[in-house]
This record gives C-alpha cells, sequence and structure tokens, in this order.
C-alpha cells in the first residue's frame, strides 16, 4: 500500500510540477495599454517591385505624394462610402480608397448591456489607426504623380452602399491618360475581393505595378503579450507558414531600398499574409497561383507595422487595359468560417492562422470535437463536460490497466511485510528483492503513473484551445457563468454574492486569494479521489497527501473556467471508474472511513 501511495504521490507531484513550471513560464496575460493613450500616426511608405520605383526613403508619406505630420494627424476629410453586410458595418474612405472604418456586428467588447460592437479598423487621426489600402508602384517613365495612392481622391463610379449584394466602383483619372478602377465586393461574412484595373487611352505603353497594403499604428491597445499565443504576422509562403512577433518586427534587417526594417519574401503561388491579434485578423490574399512579394516592414519614425502584397508589374500597351484582383479577410477568427475559406475558396492552410501551438495534433482535433458537441447541445460548458466523457472513454483501457496493476500491488502487500522482517533495514537489500518480486509476478510499479502523466498534454492542449479559440470567448455555461474563456467571477470575498459589494478583479492579488466557486469544487473533487485509498502511514507522505488538492485550488483558480470544469469533471469520472475498477478487484475503498480517518489522523481497516 505504501509503494501504491508513493505512486500516486510522485505521479501528482510531478503534474503540480509541470503546471508550476507552466504557471512560471506562462504567467496571465498583461492588462491592455490604455486606449486612450496618444498614437503616433503618419502615412506609410509607397512600395513597388521589380523595376518599379520606389518612394525615398526620407519620405513621410506615400503613393503618389508625401503627407505632412500635421495633415495626416488631423486626418484629411473624406466621403465616406458605407459598408453593410449580416457581420459588419463601417465604410471606405474616398481620400486613397481605404477601407479604414470596420466593426464587428456580432461581436461586443465585454458582457455588459451597454457594451459597444469591435472595431477591427480605424482611420488615420483615430486613436489606433489600422486599414487596409491598395495602390500602384509606378515604373518606367511613370511618377508617383501619375498612380493612384494612399491619398488619392477617387469618386464613386457605380453603387452607394457596399453590401453582399451590391458590389461598388471607384474610378480615378490621372488626366494623361490611365484610368483606374477598384471594384470591391463583399460576402456575407469578412472576405473583401479588390479588382484594381487600369485602362490605358494614351499612345504609350506605360509600366507600373499593384499592391495591397495592411497598416497599423503602434501597437495594437489589446495586446495580450502572453507567451503561449502569437500576435503580429503571420504569412503563408510557398506552403509554410511563418509567424513574427511584434518585438520582432522593429529587429528585422535595415533595408536601405525599403527606408526601414523589412524583410521581402517572394512567394511563387498559394501565399497571403496579415495581422493576426487573439480573435481577429485582417490579412492580405492574392490569387491561388499568383506570385507575389510578401512584405513585412516596421517604420521606426513613425511607429508603423505594415504588411504588404506586392504583385508583379503589368505591362499595358496603348488601347489596353489590365486588371489583377486580390482578397482582403477583415473579421473575427472564426473556425467554422475560416476552415470553409480554406476549403471552398481555395485559400491553402488559411485554418493555421488560428494559433493552434506545439501541441496542434491535439488541440486541432480536440476542438473540432469540442465544435461539433457544442454544436449539437448548445452550450459549450456542457459540451466541454461531454468532452471529458469521451476522453475518458478514450483512455480507459490504459487506466484500467493502471488500476489493475495498483490492485495487483496491493495483493502484494503481504510479500512486501515478509520482505522487510527478512532484510530489515539494508534498503539496497530490499529494493533488489523488490524488483525481482515485481519482475515475476508481472507487476510494474510505475503503471499507476500513467493515467496522471497523460492528462498534462491534455490538460495543455485543452488550455490552449480555451484561451485562443474565439468560440469559447463569451461563451456561457449556467447562472454567473457567462465566460468560459474568463476566470470564475464568483469570489469568497463577498460570500458569492451574498455580500453588498464587488469581488476582486480577476487576475489581482485579491482575485487569486478570494477564489471562487469551481476552483472550491475542484479541490473537493480532487481530495475526494484521494480518499479512495487510506492515508499514507508516513507521517509526511500524509502530510504531502493532504495539501495537495488544496494547493491545485489555489493554484488554479485564475484560469479559465471552462479548463475548471473539464478538470472537476475529469476528476469526478475518474473517481467513479477507480472505485468501479477496485471493487472488480476485490476491494471495496472505504471511502467515508479513510474521510474519517482523515480528519482523526487514525488509519481505517482495510476490507
Amino acid at each position: 500500500m505504501e509503494d501504491q501511495n508513493k505512486n500516486l504521490i510522485l505521479a501528482t507531484a510531478l503534474s503540480f510540477l509541470v503546471i508550476l513550471v507552466w504557471f512560471v513560464l506562462f504567467p496571465p496575460p498583461a492588462p491592455p495599454t490604455d486606449p486612450n493613450a496618444p498614437a503616433t500616426v503618419e502615412s506609410q511608405t509607397g512600395t513597388g517591385t521589380g523595376d518599379i520605383a520606389l518612394l525615398p526613403p526620407a519620405a513621410t508619406g506615400d503613393g503618389a505624394s508625401a503627407v505632412d505630420v500635421a495633415t495626416a494627424t488631423t486626418a484629411p476629410a473624406a466621403v465616406r462610402l458605407p459598408i453593410d453586410t449580416p457581420e459588419l458595418e463601417g465604410s471606405i474612405s474616398l481620400v486613397g480608397g481605404r477601407i479604414d472604418d470596420l466593426s464587428l456586428k456580432g461581436y461586443f467588447e465585454t458582457l455588459a448591456d451597454d457594451s459597444p460592437i469591435v472595431r477591427l479598423l480605424s482611420p488615420v487621426g483615430s486613436a489606433d489607426p489600422y486599414y487596409a489600402l491598395y495602390g500602384w508602384a509606378p515604373g518606367g517613365d511613370l511618377g508617383f504623380d501619375d498612380v493612384p495612392g494612399a491619398n488619392t481622391e477617387w469618386r464613386v463610379e457605380m453603387g452607394e452602399t457596399l453590401t453582399p449584394e451590391t458590389p461598388v466602383t471607384l474610378v480615378w483619372d490621372n488626366g494623361k491618360g490611365l484610368i483606374f478602377r477598384r471594384v470591391v465586393s463583399i460576402d456575407a461574412n469578412f472576405m473583401f475581393s479588390v479588382t484594381q484595373s487600369v485602362e490605358n487611352t494614351g499612345t504609350a505603353a506605360v509600366r507600373l505595378a499593384p499592391y495591397g497594403i495592411v497598416a497599423r499604428h503602434g501597437l495594437p491597445d489589446d495586446l495580450q503579450n502572453f507567451f503561449i499565443l502569437h500576435e503580429g504576422v503571420v504569412r503563408k509562403v510557398d506552403g509554410q507558414l511563418d509567424e513574427l512577433a511584434y518585438d520582432d518586427i522593429p529587429d528585422l534587417e535595415v533595408i536601405a531600398r525599403e527606408g526601414a526594417a523589412a524583410e521581402v519574401v517572394e512567394v511563387m503561388a498559394d501565399g497571403w499574409i496579415g495581422f493576426t491579434d487573439k480573435y481577429w485578423m485582417t490579412t492580405l490574399i492574392p490569387g491561388a497561383d499568383q506570385p507575389f512579394s510578401s512584405v513585412t516592414k516596421y517604420v521606426a519614425n513613425a511607429d508603423i507595422y505594415q504588411t504588404e502584397a506586392r504583385l508583379p508589374a503589368l505591362s499595358v500597351e496603348a488601347g489596353q487595359t489590365a486588371s489583377v484582383t486580390t482578397q482582403l479577410f477583415a473579421g473575427a477568427k472564426e473556425w467554422e468560417t475560416i476552415r470553409n475559406y480554406q476549403n471552398q475558396g481555395g485559400i491553402e492552410r488559411f485554418l493555421d492562422s488560428i494559433d493552434w501551438g506545439w501541441f496542434y495534433f491535439l488541440t486541432k482535433p480536440i476542438f473540432w470535437l469540442l465544435h461539433n458537441l457544442n454544436v449539437m447541445i448548445g452550450n459549450m460548458g456542457l459540451a466541454i463536460i461531454a468532452l471529458t466523457v469521451i476522453i475518458k472513454a478514450v483512455l480507459f483501457p490504459l487506466a484500467y490497466k493502471s488500476y489493475a496493476s495498483m490492485a495487483r500491488m496491493r495483493e502484494l502487500q503481504p510479500q512486501m511485510e515478509k520482505l522487510k522482517e527478512r532484510v530489515g533495514d539494508d534498503r539496497q537489500k530490499m529494493q533488489q528483492e523488490m524488483m525481482e518480486l515485481y519482475k515475476r509476478e508481472k507487476v510494474n510499479p510505475a503503471a499507476g503513473c500513467l493515467p496522471i502523466l497523460l492528462q498534462i498534454p491534455i490538460f495543455f492542449s485543452l488550455y490552449k484551445v480555451i484561451f485562443v479559440t474565439l468560440e469559447l470567448r463569451h461563451a456561457p455555461f449556467f447562472g454567473w457563468l457567462n465566460d468560459l474563456s474568463a476566470p470564475d467571477t464568483s469570489s469568497i470575498f463577498n460570500l458569492f454574492g451574498l455580500f453588498p459589494w464587488a469581488a476582486p478583479e480577476p487576475g489581482s492579488l485579491l482575485a487569486l486569494i478570494f477564489i471562487g466557486v469551481l476552483p472550491i469544487l475542484l479541490g473537493i473533487s480532487m481530495w475526494l479521489q484521494q480518499k479512495l485509498n487510506p492515508q499514507p502511514t508516513d507521517p509526511t507522505q500524509a502530510a504531502i497527501f493532504a495539501w495537495l488538492p488544496w494547493v491545485f485550488m489555489f493554484m488554479l483558480g485564475g484560469f479559465a473556467s471552462g479548463l475548471i470544469v473539464y478538470w472537476i469533471a475529469n476528476n469526478m469520472i475518474t473517481f467513479a471508474q477507480q472505485y468501479i475498477i477496485m471493487k472488480r478487484h476485490g476491494y471495496t475503498p472505504d471511502l467515508f472511513g479513510n474521510i474519517r480517518a482523515s480528519f482523526s489522523r487514525k488509519k481505517p481497516a482495510e476490507k
């Protein structure tokens, strides 16, 4: 029995150590920065490809002409074209044709009744400028004044409001024989299609290159700064998924031709590039077979993070028209929506834009199962419990062998006692005799650790799924548990809402001390599971056993409530499995006797 308890203590302690290391390495995210803090705003630099000219590095503007800081800060007044879809609302600025005003109708900043909807893109002059724009880089004899850029004043040629049923067309005539058009359409979700065309009404051929840009002035105000989560540039380059964190972008090599810290990667086909946050993403997507230059850039003097898709230069003969179509994803990282864009829309590996982490071989199937369970049940908390049941069922054969091994260890206790009497205090001789006994009886003393050890990667994978996937955000369970991605908001501090003062803010020191209902239930479930076996006779082991459930209770109290729901369900199912297996092997756990003994410090008699 003591060896069995030692194995269980070893496995539990190892689990505790791994989780403690995880907690130290991956501390809770830092609080978001003040959204009202002043932001540096300037327009971004121009782009080109091949023999296309670039704007000089010292310029403060982009595209057709430079924009001074004062103009950029005050944001030139512009006519706006409304955007109205089932998922999005906002507008397109006719200055530059920028898609720079976009909010997500189905998502709110908080759970408060008066919470505003999530705003994704914002224009220059706002607190956090973040936008997409398109243009042409000049080649040959053309100059920046001859092509549309960030501050070109477009006019509407067709359409009044951009909807899934009504695309809009913008037009700009350079007065020198080139007429530029931009047709913007959008689907019912988050995907824009942008067709840029140039009509050459002059007498000579011209050469120019289309580009798309996503620019972000300064860091996002809701930056998590959490090691487990990728935030920054995400891109797909010829089958390879690459990620570059915001912190690493300014450290890119300064390229004189770019006038900024930049990285230029040539993509042959099936590529995309953009910025990803925890739940939202803005991504430039050229055509599937379209080669382009994938550019990541940081303009230090303007504090602008920028991704670009530079398409190859086009030669347009006199009297001819050339066009190119690209896509822009701007919206929520909904698993099903992104999967459809990948599978039906042909955007290769687009689903990997969700940060599945190192354990992707576990996180992907776990989320797939959790998502489908939620669709069937209609409650994410119940779906987590159902997922736990399925995981425990899959692992049951191993658990059965483990508990059966523990039962065999119990059967060997009389022989172990005889060994102790025979060898006395000779520990080395005792270990040799024990190993021979285990080998002869075909018993593996470490088998009891396996179920707990297997739970560690599953626990981490579920933690990752709950933390990064949008479907868990603001997902309700029952009662006060209205966001399974957040910690339990109840607290001993106000006696779970009975006292008329607020509970401590999640993430605060008081919240870690005055825990809620779920962490308490977690501690109780671990304690009950422990009581299936009599307490160890060794006082040190007994003390460790006595403290472990309550240490875990406080340590995990600040974790997402969805994860605590999983662990409670896991503990209760494990309790039932272990009880049944023990009875099948001729041992009936004296649960109530063991509980009484834990208070009286007397070891109950085994049955």
